[in-house]
């Protein structure tokens, strides 16, 4: 897997689908697809419907009279992959590239089993049982290695966890004073800058009057760990530069995905020209 992730191979055929994805107009289903609403990644959920499905339909397989029952099962996996895919897909475009390498193969291996399944229905329906089972059995031991790539993916690769998830255990409580950051007044108004909070990175915005306190937001995004601070205010949110998220300046919220988590928030004050910060509670 770490050879796969570092090899550039297949690089042309990745900027073609994700480009291909990006265009797909699905206006805020994208959001849907990518999870905002869960507040987590709704891949990971969707993949149990044709998953226990196909495994179900397996075990049929192997009872006496689960002819009938088993193609049903077969059948509905099939119906319910579509959905699966999409949001994975919809996932993968926002991914960084040693991610996407990986999640490619990922696909590959998904695809085939629901090739494989979709041959296994066939000859069901024709009363080819034998053929049907051999089939269906290629087919779960496709996404079963589908399925491991996706563990890897995931938990070796952090694809979908909440990357700014560690900053309310990082940061101490408290109020504690925002370092590395120039005179906090003197901040160019909408323009981030990045500094650091109890030894955290974060990134401060000032938004209204010179006596005003900045916004501070924790400074790597939840979705893939952009650096907030090179990204841009619009409209009163911070814009990821990575894959566009936005963050709400007032408290951290991910008005847009592909961030399907908030981004940590802190409360300021001013305390004879320093600038304090200390994380809010969620």
């Amino acid at each position: 897997m770490d050879r796969l992730a570092a090899s550039s191979r297949a690089d042309g055929v990745i900027d073609a689908v994700r480009d291909a994805v990006r265009r797909v107009p699905l206006g805020a289903a994208r959001d849907v697809l990518h999870g905002r609403p869960l507040g987590h990644p709704a891949h990971p959920l969707l993949v149990q419907l044709p998953l226990g499905a196909w495994l179900s339909a397996a075990l049929l397989d192997l009872t006496p009279g689960g002819r009938r029952p088993a193609r049903l099962l077969v059948g509905a996996g099939l119906a319910v992959a579509g959905p699966a895919a999409v949001s994975g897909w919809v996932d993968w475009a926002e991914l960084r590239r040693p991610q996407q390498r990986v999640g490619l193969v990922h696909a590959a291996a998904n695809i085939t089993g629901v090739l494989c399944y979709a041959v296994s229905l066939r000859h069901r329906c024709l009363g080819r049982y034998v053929r049907g089972r051999l089939w269906g059995f290629g087919g779960l031991a496709a996404v079963g290695v589908g399925g491991a790539i996706g563990g890897h993916l995931a938990y070796r690769m952090a694809a979908g966890p909440d990357h700014a998830e560690p900053v309310a255990v990082l940061v101490p409580p408290g109020w504690h004073r925002v370092e590395e950051l120039p005179e906090p007044l003197g901040l160019p108004e909408g323009r981030p800058a990045p500094a650091r909070v109890g030894g955290m990175p974060v990134v401060v915005v000032r938004t209204g009057a010179d006596d005003t306190a900045p916004a501070v937001l924790a400074g790597r995004c939840a979705h893939q760990d952009g650096p907030l601070a090179d990204g841009e205010v619009v409209d009163g949110c911070l814009v990821c530069p990575w894959h566009g998220s936005h963050f709400r300046l007032d408290d951290g919220w991910n008005v847009t995905g592909p961030a399907t988590a908030p981004q940590p928030a802190f409360d300021t004050r001013l305390v004879d020209g320093h600038l304090e910060a200390r994380l809010r509670t969620p």
